[in-house]
């Protein structure tokens, strides 16, 4: 099944949560099959696979989400499409930031650490700069993105 822009459209994923996991299933499923890559409306897209503990649920979770680099360490926002919310997955690496990262065939744990201050600004502008959507998603929001790094451990 090849991924659309309809299947990616932000506002319907945040407005279905059952929209949004079958997105993830099907991204992963073919990140896992093609070493890391996905077809369709996310061809070259850099995505990366994140698996963490739930904050409420304590179960294990895997997240497809665009990525960019800052040296060895990833960068990640949590967008939610310019939700006026934080999306769930934020607060699963608040309580629990131990996470398990794959990116292309490579496997390894991290640790992820919340960016404040002029340095999220500079990795969110950098992002932003390779995928513009991101600003986009700012706009559209009162509350200031969350932005993370994966540390590998």
């Amino acid at each position: 099944m090849a991924i659309t822009a309809e299947d990616m459209n932000a506002d319907r994923l945040v407005a279905d949560p059952g929209a949004i996991d079958k997105l993830n299933q099907a991204v992963i499923r073919e990140f896992r099959a093609n070493q890391g890559k996905v077809a369709g409306a996310m061809e070259g897209m850099p995505i990366v696979l994140i698996t963490m503990t739930g904050a409420k649920t304590g179960r294990t979770l895997i997240r497809p989400l665009c990525y960019s680099r800052d040296g060895d360490r990833i960068v990640i926002i949590a967008s939610y499409g310019g939700a006026p919310k934080n999306p769930p997955w934020y607060h699963n690496l608040v309580k629990h930031p131990v996470v398990t990262v794959e990116v292309g065939t490579e496997k390894y744990q991290a640790r992820a650490v919340q960016m404040s201050g002029a340095e999220r600004k500079r990795l969110f502008d950098a992002q932003a700069k390779i995928m513009p959507f991101f600003n986009d998603y700012q706009a559209k929001t009162k509350r200031e993105i969350p932005l993370f790094t994966l540390n590998r451990i």
